[in-house]
């Protein structure tokens, strides 16, 4: 019985993996995002709104189109998307902390004359913008003389810690004492006081400027008590420690107040003259040394 030869063709390639399908790798053209047809336009713009992201779809069509001029990747097209929406939510959330933070108009930074204050208390202050000492739960003590600058710098102070996105209430001592009064005669202190917990900076301005009452003292030093190592507390004051008993009216109180804000806490001294009285001897002197302007004309 003869045998018969059977030829087996051989495929010029071969799959090591039958099991893995083999594909060509994609092209650039591939891996841009497909610009949206009017129906999927509408879609998004309705999902979108649903979803609140409405830099997402002011510029998600003219990206795409961006994107497949370019030939950008879909994480691409994702990451400038995503990174447009988070600069305008960053913008919004800073403009509604300056809002709510109360903080004087014009004294800015920048406006700050910054030759009049000596170079250590410049550099000590310099420090404090990146506001880490919020996070220690530090206070801020700055004194001086009415006129120092104590009032602009820690409003500076404060509106560039809102642009690094720090919570911030400014409020004058008085002020805030009126305010702690109406809480505490409506039942509410507690619920005001947890309020202005929510500020991680509260910065009292002019403490001891003007002089208050016993009962008006108490409601301030409950703040301040409650506040201790949970908030920072950012003060001004014009006396110097050894006057505060005019101010609380009572040595121990007076003790547990400073005790307080002292604990865990960064002391400027501005010993520096009134920039206002400085600036009204400017102005005399540049007068009378003007001429008389000519008469007649």
């Amino acid at each position: 019985m003869s045998k018969q030869r059977v030829n087996k063709q051989v495929p010029e390639t071969t799959n090591p993996n039958p099991s893995v399908a083999t594909t060509p790798p994609p092209t650039a053209a591939a891996l841009s995002p497909p610009i949206p047809t009017s129906d999927t336009t509408a879609l998004l713009h309705k999902m979108l709104k649903e979803l609140r992201l409405p830099t997402f779809r002011e510029h998600f069509q003219a990206l795409a189109d961006q994107a497949a001029r370019e030939g950008l990747s879909y994480p691409q097209y994702l990451a400038e998307l995503v990174s447009r929406e988070c600069q305008t939510r960053n913008h919004s959330r800073i403009q509604r902390l300056l809002r709510n933070s109360r903080l004087l108009q014009g004294k800015t930074w920048a406006q700050f004359q910054w030759s009049r204050v000596p170079l250590p208390v410049a550099r000590q202050l310099q420090s404090l913008r990146e506001g880490t000492f919020l996070d220690r739960r530090e206070n801020l003590l700055v004194f001086g003389k009415p006129g120092s600058g104590k009032t602009h710098l820690l409003a500076a102070l404060g509106e560039q810690l809102i642009q690094r996105g720090r919570s911030v209430l400014f409020a004058t001592c008085s002020l805030l004492v009126q305010e702690l009064l109406a809480a505490k005669r409506e039942l509410k202190l507690e619920r005001f006081i947890k309020r202005l917990a929510s500020f991680e900076a509260l910065i009292i301005d002019d403490l001891g400027y003007v002089q208050q009452s016993r009962e008006e003292m108490e409601v301030l030093f409950t703040l301040l008590a409650e506040r201790y190592e949970r908030g920072s507390v950012l003060l001004t004051s014009n006396k110097p420690f050894s006057q505060w008993e005019q101010i609380f009216k009572d040595p121990m109180t007076t003790a547990a107040a400073i005790d307080r804000l002292v604990h865990h806490s960064v002391i400027v001294e501005l010993n520096i003259p009134s920039y206002r009285l400085e600036t009204a001897k400017n102005t005399r002197k540049t007068s009378t040394e003007d001429p008389p302007s000519p008469t007649g004309l």
